[in-house]
């Protein structure tokens, strides 16, 4: 007799969402990588300005170009800012997948071990019908020979 678990599908379906909670803490990283890449860029740009602005004022340039390098450089800080704030909002997300992701792998294992005990129960089960069925014919032998 071979082993079933009754129970095969809810532990294929535990799987299933430890894998797609995998899925989803992969895109939440990925996309705070994104945003950490985008600040990186945003602070070159910024970077730039400042440099653009010296250069501006080591050359007498105009005043409405060093206003105009200043007003830009006033934008890059107000997107760095929000850029920050986009950082933080991923780190919560990545900690709320990673959070979700333990629950799924803990709820899988529970259920993986419920069937390892079933099947453990099984084999057990399966040895004692075995020992029976051995004794049985044992018994019937004797009883043969005892004649």
């Amino acid at each position: 007799m071979k082993f079933q678990y009754a129970f095969q599908k809810i532990v294929d379906l535990k799987s299933n969402e430890k894998t797609q909670a995998e899925w989803m803490l992969s895109s939440a990283i990925g996309k705070l990588q994104a945003e950490e890449k985008s600040l990186t860029e945003l602070y070159r740009m910024r970077e730039q300005m400042y440099a653009a602005e010296q250069e501006a004022v080591t050359r007498c340039a105009a005043i409405a170009e060093i206003r105009n390098i200043q007003s830009y450089a006033q934008y890059l800080e107000q997107c760095i800012e929000r850029k920050r704030n986009d950082i933080r909002l991923a780190h919560v997300n990545v900690t709320k997948k990673q959070e979700i992701l333990s629950e799924k792998m803990l709820d899988e294992k529970v259920w993986l071990k419920a069937r390892d005990k079933s099947h453990e129960k099984f084999r057990h089960e399966s040895l004692l019908r075995e020992q029976n069925e051995l004794d049985e014919l044992a018994t019937v032998r004797f009883a043969i020979k005892a004649r």
